[in-house]
Parts: C-alpha cells; structure tokens; sequence
C-alpha cells in the first residue's frame, strides 16, 4: 500500500483551469497574471517542480517567469494575424510542474484594440461624368475593409464637401457598408471641367482611424443620358454542382444616347474573392455565367452589384439575387445510437431492439428522409423525435420458426432520384420454454408375442421438441395406472432418457390380450412442460393351448353311440365333432381327421367341419359296432391335438343296438378322461349352483309333460340329453350355461347352431349296468310295433322347440 500510495503521488495530476484576457499588440515582457497566486501555488513549489510551459502552438507567446509566479507576454500578439474574423479570439496552453506532476490549463483570451485603419484597395478613383447628366445620377464608390472588430471596425462614410454630390451610405445583408455619390447639383463643364473629392471611411475606436481615398470627377461634355437597367432587381436560379460557363440571367440597361455615348458595357461591383471565382460577366452582352463550383451546403444565395456605364461615363446599378437551387446530392447517413441482441421470443410486440439517428445534408425534400424495414419481417421503425427512429418488434417473435434475422434498414430521402443508405442489423431470438415435447403420432402400437423374456424392448418413443438446449432436453416418465389390480410398472418400464419400452414381465395371451398406458415427456424447462402418448401393446398369440374337444363328451359311466339306420344313404350325417381352441388367429384354426375306423371305407369326416357322413350305403353286412377315431388339430406352428372316439350304432331298432354294445368293453382312453370331465362338471355346478336350483325345477316339470308324451307315442326313442357345457378357461368362447348342438369350422364367420331332429332321433345312451334301462326297452317294444303315430307325426314331434330345448 505504501508502494501504491507513493506511485500514485508520483503520477498525480492535478487539472486546474486559468482564464487570462489581455489586449493585443503588448509589449513584450508585459506582465499578464500572476498565476502562482491564481493556481494557489507557492514559488518554492514552482521552483523544486520545474515549472514550464507547454504549448502546441509553433510560436510560443507568453512565458512563465518561475521566480516571481508570473506570466508575461513573450512575442507579439497580433489579434487579427491570429485570429482574423474569429471572435472571441483565443489561445491555451498547459503548465506542467514535478514531484508530483501537476498539470495546469490556461487559456489567454485577446481583445482587440483599434490598430487597423480601413482602407481602399485601390488608392483612387476616376469618374467621367458628363456636364448634362441628371441630378440624382448615382456613382459607387469604393468600400473600405478594416481588419479590427466591434466597435473598433468600419463605421462610416465620409466626403468631403462639396456643392455637386452628396453621400448616400448603405448596408448590405450581411452589415457590410457601402457608399455612393449622389450628383444633386448638374454640372458645368465650362465652369469646372474636373472635380477632386475625397472620400474617408471611418472606424469606431478610440483614437478613431480612418482611410482616404481620392476621386477624380472629369466633365464630359454633351452624353446628357445615362444607362438605365430595364430592372432595378433580377433573380435568378442555379443549381448546385453546376458546370462552369452555366447560365445564370442576363442584365440589360439601355441608353437614349446615340452612337458611342449609348454603348453600354456591364461589370460587378467590387467583388469578394469568393464570389469571383463563382460567377463572371460579359461586359457587352450581360451574360452572368457560372465560373466555379456551387455548393448548396455551404452558400445558398447570392447577391451581386452590377453597373450599367456607357462611353459618357454614366452609369446605373442594378441588383441580381442568384438562389441556389438544391441538388440532392447527399445520401443520407445512419448511426446506431443503442442496439441489443439477442431478444428473448416472448418478448410483447413494441419492445425497442434499437435506436438509430438519420441525418441528410441536403435541405426541403432532398432532405426529408424516411425509413423503412427492407423484406418482411417482424419489426418495424418509427420516428420518435427528429431523425431519430426507433427499431420495435411488431409482432409476437417465434424462435422456432425464425431464430435469426438479417433486418436491413433503408433510409431515403424524397429527392429526385432518390438517395439511400441501409443498415443490416443482426438480431438474434433467444429461446424461452414455450413448447411442449410432442410425439408425432397420438397413439402407439406396439406387438409382442406371449412368453416373451422379461427386459426385451418392445418399442421406441421419440417425442421432439423444437426449443433448444435444457428446454429440449426430455424425459420419459411411465405415468401410474393400475392393471387388472396391480401397477403398470410391474408390466413395462421406460428408460427416461431414450424412451424404450422395455416388458417388465413375461405375458400370457390367454390371460391378458392388450395392455394400454401412458407415457409422459417431459422437458426441462422450468417451468417444465410435458405431454402425453397412448401406447397400445398387443400380446401375439403362440400356439401353446391344444384344442378341447366339446362334442361328443366321453365319460366313464356310460357310452354314447349314434344311431345310423342301415337305410342311409350315401352323404348321411351322422354327428358332429365340436372342439375349440383358446388360442386365436391360425392358432385356433381347426381341421378334423379320421385316424381310425371300424370300417374306413364306410364314414368320413369333414376336414373344416368335424361333420361325419357316410361315403357309401349302408348294408346289412356292415358291423353294428363302429368305432372311430377322429383326430382334431389346429393350424399352429407346431401344432397342437386332441382325439376323440366316437361310437356309432349301425341298426335299424334298439334290441340289435344293445345286445351289440352290452359288449363293448370301456375305453382305456375314456376313462382316462373321466377325472377330466368330473372336474369341469364340478367347476360348472359350483358355478351356477345358485341358478340350477331354479332351472332344475323348470326342467323337471317341462321333462315330465315329454315324458308323457313319449309315453303315449309309438316311437321307440330313448331320449338324449346333450351335456352342458361351462366356459371353465373364462376365455368366453362358450356361455356358462347352454343346450345346443354346436358346428364350429376354423373359419369361425362359418360357424353354426345346428337344430333339427335327425340327430336327436340318431342318439343313444347305451348303459349295459343299467336294468332300468334295459327293462324301458323291453316294455316299450311293443310300443315299436303298434302304430299309433304316422312318420309325419313322429317327426314333427321329434322336431318340437319344446323337445329340442330340454334334450329331446
């Protein structure tokens, strides 16, 4: 900190201002201020700091005297060398002092003393004047410049007296004195051919200066008439940037002499530099004709004294106002004043981006600037103030449409043709969090086949989001839902960051077909946004379930066989094999075979249907007792099967039926089924227990009023009650609780509920164990051979709704 402290005094600069005013043309060594005492600094100090002047000028015109604090004039001081017109008039200097440095500013400002005398540019003047001309003829005179200012510059006019002229002064726009001699006394060339006067101009200082100038009058005789100028004030245009030798107007005074006396000739009067190179004009013809370059910017009219003078010396003075017609010939010139990018997307509209500053040289239209927004975009500009404008948004901005802009900002003015300068600015839109992630489809399906292993992916979800950076940043969230009673988590899971569906555990189709959820993305914004998607995973069935055989049931306790009489004929239907499958699609496609058969040559069985025909008639060489085998397979990959036995009475009364299959030994694989069936049947009548005891009574009372209708008919039939059958697999393929004959093909479009009487009439309930039964038959036969009942009767009997609903 010392260190610091002690470099900073080292260096200090300490800035302090002086103001001193002084006249011109001092004499040297003239003291001008003390400026120890002005500064507040003590002469040891000016000493031991080395105090000196430093000054940018290449004439150095005060000097500081360090021993008395002092400063004194050095080299003469001319106001007008150094300062001309300017007022005031001024000059600065720095004094510079050490250990520590201190550096001081003083200015010397210079006041003008009346050291100029005005003065003629030209010593004299010559004026030959005509004894007749007319009183009040005009003759200008000479003007005089003098270099001081104020008080001390030109003042008046002064001539020196005289019966024959008198002195008329004016002032031009710009407060220049002029004078001109007034002839208010004719002349008499006899009496005074000449005339020597004497005109002085005169300052306002104290001493007053003045400046003389001689004038020579010479009488001429006889030209009594002088020009006149056709007009005492002409105006005329030109435009700036005009060529040299452009026209401008043309002066014309005329004169009643004759001959030489009416010749006229033309010329300015007393002309600045600045104008003379600008404009000239043609002493016979008074043509004013450009001579320079003309700028609007810098001068925008013009006043010229011409004079009229004929051979007599007479003369007459006209006036020509020349206005500088604007050139647009300035384009205008943009600056930025503030800018800022980039902008935030939700910024409202009018938010200000910019501010820039037009300005155009040129003046009235050529001027007048305008500026737009070049292409379409949205901003705009608007003029707030005078040739400043303001750059704003114009409408709600969108990054993810647009994330950059190149705006180009023209200006123009209204000249003809029109000038124009243009800006691009760079505006980039920043990125707030206003969308939210979005999947390109509303729902997802996705298939996976039954026994799948748990992890394998099942499908990708890709939502997109058009923000950038962490608001486009998603994750995948399994949104909670519960599944036949447990979470959806515990079936598939989502990886946050990549969105694959993964099973979490391995499906059964027979159990669970589809399984829909939702999935969340969600972004990271903040607040964060999100949405959600359906996702539909299907299970694909597998060939895993065989089929079930429905028709015929097989049980252990008795045999069933169907009745074909040995006058069928050829294509006669004998039973149906009903099977289903609880797989579906091709898995549960069934076709039915004959494996084995009795007699192979006698039945066959359709391949979509299950339907057994005969192929041929039936003789009577043909055994009672067929067996077959039909085999039921479905259409998987491999394929699954089943078998059934079916037992088939070839007979035309029931004795040969049953002294034929009192024999029948009980099928090993019959009774293999049996646990099978007494289970199903356990399963059905736990499951409609309550609902039997009301159809049992309803049964029991419909099978009684058959009963006695049997009883009373011819018919030898033993009725048939087809099983019940109950959907156990819950797969819905079966009602609970149904008495039908079902046709079921693979094709289930195909598939058909069959009644008719044929096969009630075919069916036979063979119980060898059973005396009951056996004794019904005996007792009925005579009812065989007593013929109480048509065929047609018979049928239409058989073939009642009432005895086809309960089993008949």
């Amino acid at each position: 900190l010392i260190l610091i402290n002690a470099f900073i005094q080292l260096f200090y600069l300490a800035f302090l201002f002086s103001v001193y005013s002084i006249p011109e043309e001092m004499k040297k060594g003239s003291l001008i201020g003390n400026v120890a005492q002005d500064l507040g600094l003590d002469l040891k100090r000016l000493r031991s700091g080395r105090a000196r002047i430093v000054s940018g000028e290449s004439i150095q015109y005060v000097e500081l005297k360090p021993d008395k604090g002092v400063l004194a004039v050095k080299e003469r001081i001319d106001r007008e060398q150094l300062c001309g017109d300017t007022t005031p008039c001024s000059f600065t200097f720095e004094m510079i002092l050490e250990n520590p440095m201190e550096l001081h500013q003083i200015m010397v400002e210079i006041t003008d003393i009346n050291d100029n005398s005005p003065t003629f540019k030209r010593d004299s003047m010559r004026f030959e004047i005509s004894e007749i001309a007319s009183v009040g003829a005009r003759f200008p005179l000479a003007t005089a410049e003098d270099l001081d200012v104020g008080v001390n510059g030109m003042k008046e006019y002064i001539l020196n007296d005289d019966d024959n002229f008198v002195l008329k002064q004016h002032s031009n726009a710009e407060g220049k004195k002029y004078a001109e001699m007034v002839l208010q006394k004719p002349l008499d060339r006899e009496t005074n051919p000449s005339l020597s006067l004497k005109l002085i101009a005169v300052d306002g200082g104290t001493p007053q200066r003045s400046g003389t100038v001689n004038i020579d009058v010479v009488v001429l005789d006889a030209n009594d008439n002088a020009p006149v100028f056709n007009q005492t004030l002409y105006k005329a245009t030109v435009t700036e940037n005009a060529l040299k030798s452009t026209y401008v107007t043309t002066v014309n005074a005329s004169d009643a002499d004759v001959g030489s006396n009416s010749v006229v000739t033309y010329y300015f009067s007393d002309l600045s530099n600045s104008l003379g190179d600008l404009f000239k004009i043609d002493e016979k013809s008074g043509v004013v004709l450009t001579t320079g370059f003309i700028d609007f910017e810098k001068d925008k009219k013009f006043e010229l004294q011409i004079h009229a003078k004929d051979q007599g010396g007479l003369t007459d003075t006209s006036k020509v106002i020349i206005e500088v017609v604007d050139v647009n010939d300035n384009a205008p010139a943009i600056s930025v004043m503030s800018f800022t990018s980039p902008v935030s997307e939700d910024s409202p509209p009018g938010t200000t981006i910019g501010i820039i500053n037009v300005k155009d040289l040129d003046s009235g239209d050529n001027g007048q600037v305008s500026c737009r927004i070049e292409g379409t975009a949205p901003f705009k500009i608007k003029s707030n103030l005078r040739n400043y404008y303001t750059l704003t948004t114009d409408s709600v901005l969108d990054r993810e449409m647009v994330s950059e802009y190149n705006i180009t900002v023209v200006a123009t003015d209204s000249g003809a043709p029109p000038l124009s300068a243009q800006r691009i600015f760079n505006i980039k839109v920043s990125d707030v969090n206003d969308n939210a992630p979005v999947f390109p489809e509303r729902v997802y399906t996705a298939f996976i086949t039954e026994n799948n292993s748990p992890g394998v992916s099942v499908l990708t979800l890709k939502a997109n989001d058009p923000d950038e950076n962490r608001n486009a940043r998603i994750s995948y969230i399994l949104e909670g839902k519960n599944i036949a009673g447990s979470s959806v988590s515990e079936y598939v899971s989502v990886n946050a960051e990549t969105g694959v569906v993964l099973a979490a555990r391995s499906f059964d189709y027979e159990q669970l077909k589809e399984l829909v959820f939702v999935v969340k993305a969600q972004d990271g914004g903040s607040p964060p946004l999100s949405s959600n998607v359906t996702v539909k995973l299907i299970i694909q069935d597998q060939n895993d379930n065989p089929p079930q055989v429905l028709y015929p049931v097989q049980t252990g306790g008795s045999m069933v066989a169907e009745m074909v009489p040995r006058s069928a004929d050829v294509g006669y239907l004998v039973t149906k094999v009903v099977a289903v499958d609880v797989d579906s699609g091709q898995n549960a496609w069934l076709s039915y075979k004959l494996q084995k058969a009795t007699d192979r040559a006698l039945f066959e069985v359709g391949l979509q249907n299950g339907e057994i025909r005969t192929i041929r008639q039936v003789t009577d060489k043909d055994a009672v007792k067929q067996r077959l085998t039909v085999i039921v397979e479905d259409n998987g990959q491999p394929s699954h099967s089943a078998t059934v036995i079916v037992n088939v009475a070839v007979a035309d009364s029931f004795p040969e039926v049953l002294s034929e299959f009192s024999e029948f030994p009980h099928d090993k694989e019959y009774n293999d089924n049996l646990t099978f069936y007494l289970v199903l049947a356990l399963a059905v009548v736990s499951f409609l227990f309550i609902t039997c005891l009301v159809v049992i009574i309803s049964v029991k009372i419909y099978r009684w009023r058959q009963s006695r209708i049997l009883y009373h008919s011819s018919l030898p039939v033993i009725p048939y009650y087809p099983p019940r059958y109950s959907d156990t697999m819950g797969t819905g393929t079966l009602p609970h609780v149904y008495n039908y004959e079902a046709c079921r093909t693979t094709d289930s479009r195909k598939s058909d509920i069959k009644f008719g009487p044929t096969s009630s009439q075919n069916v036979l309930l063979m119980d060898p164990t059973s005396i009951g039964t056996m004794q019904r038959i005996k007792n009925e036969k005579s009812i065989l051979d007593e013929p109480e009942l048509s065929s047609t009767q018979q049928q239409r009997s058989l073939s009642s709704p009432d005895w086809w609903l309960h089993g008949g």
